[in-house]
């Protein structure tokens, strides 16, 4: 099968589809692989090391488009790329539907097929093309938050950790999966007092058991959230409904209540984010305030870190890639009730629940439209 990797062009995004050693992968199975030209050079990866591993280098993303069967990408498409979509074409990517009216509109009326990584799920119920970029993003969270908090960068002039003899920040994370799970882990690890609020005692105690007494768990039935959130230095927004827009737990009156200077880091905000005031930003002008509160609300925060992002990404994807590419997409969604779970539109049908509520569309079963 012909397999296109366009350059990303969403601001700031320098991560790639494939990584060199995925594409020797897919070549070696018998596929015909189009990278275009310096796609990877961002993320580390020149294209000489593409071509080494077999790639044709591309010099128009538009040549990609318009000769691959399958277009494998990390970002949702923009307007120019959804224009340049074919139909029956295959697009492999993030996508985020459910934040997304225009992005969503424009996919119907192209009549492609494309599979989400963020609704790809496993058989324990975990999203395993989401999970890798959850967890970068988890531990960026608390990194951004700590540089907000600086107060060159507007925030309250605090060292998250403390100082020998001086209380360490107040860390809130609203959610326990990956997300949180991960910006614990450098929040516990700076020092800071963290606690998790989460809907899950069952999650709450596994967290327990991972982190000890370094977190404080806390259910959310039981925990008043506008005093937590009053307290807090750093908040973060670990929330996530699959495939849905994110719940607004943080209204904007909330915000009257934090502290001058405090930082929110939402890192649902690719769902729409779950605090009322939170907006995307981007790498180049990642916060803005709202009521003294710093918002950091970066839509795309591992790329970043396109290295590392584009390296784990892969090691993901690339045996879903791998039987679409063998199987064709009806035979590999068909064998595999996880993978047939990220058709979010399928040639002019919403196919994901959740989009078609959010958006008031037509849903039709992704095992109908694959039949």
């Amino acid at each position: 099968m012909k397999i296109g990797v366009p350059k990303e062009i969403k601001p700031q995004e320098n991560r790639i589809g494939l990584t060199p050693e995925s594409v020797k992968v897919l070549v070696s199975n018998g596929n015909e692989v189009l990278v275009e030209k310096n796609g990877g050079f961002e993320a580390g990866f020149d294209d000489e090391q593409y071509k080494s591993s077999g790639a044709k280098i591309i010099d128009k993303a538009e040549d990609i488009f318009n000769d691959a069967e399958i277009i494998v990408k990390v970002k949702e498409p923009l307007s120019n790329e959804v224009k340049m979509i074919k139909e029956n074409q295959i697009v492999f990517t993030y996508l985020h539907l459910a934040a997304a009216k225009e992005l969503t509109q424009g996919l119907i009326n192209s009549k492609s097929v494309c599979i989400a990584y963020e609704t790809v799920t496993d058989n324990n119920g975990r999203l395993p093309l989401l999970a890798p970029m959850s967890a970068v993003a988890g531990r960026m969270s608390v990194q951004a938050g700590a540089h907000c908090l600086e107060k060159n960068q507007k925030g309250r002039g605090l060292l998250l950790g403390g100082a020998p003899g001086v209380e360490p920040g107040n860390v809130v994370i609203l959610g326990g999966g990956v997300v949180g799970e991960n910006a614990a882990i450098i929040a516990t690890g700076m020092k800071a007092k963290v606690h998790i609020v989460d809907k899950s005692k069952e999650r709450l105690e596994q967290l327990t058991k991972v982190f000890g007494d370094k977190i404080i768990p806390q259910h959310s039935d039981s925990t008043n959230l506008e005093k937590l959130i009053s307290e807090c230095d750093l908040l973060v927004g670990g929330v996530l409904i699959p495939g849905a827009e994110a719940p607004k737990l943080i209204t904007k009156s909330m915000l009257k209540n934090m502290k001058r200077g405090s930082v929110i880091v939402d890192v649902a905000i690719d769902q729409g984010g779950c605090v009322e005031t939170s907006k995307p930003t981007t790498h180049a002008e990642p916060t803005y305030i709202v009521d003294d509160v710093v918002h950091y609300c970066v839509a795309n925060m591992p790329g970043g870190v396109p290295r590392t992002s584009t390296l784990a990404l892969n090691k993901a994807t690339l045996p879903f890639l791998s039987i679409l590419a063998k199987d064709g997409y009806k035979k590999a969604l068909k064998n595999d009730p996880n993978f047939l779970a990220g058709l979010n539109v399928h040639k002019g049908n919403v196919t994901y629940k959740a989009v078609a509520d959010t958006f008031g569309h037509k849903f039709v079963s992704p095992n109908d439209a694959v039949r």
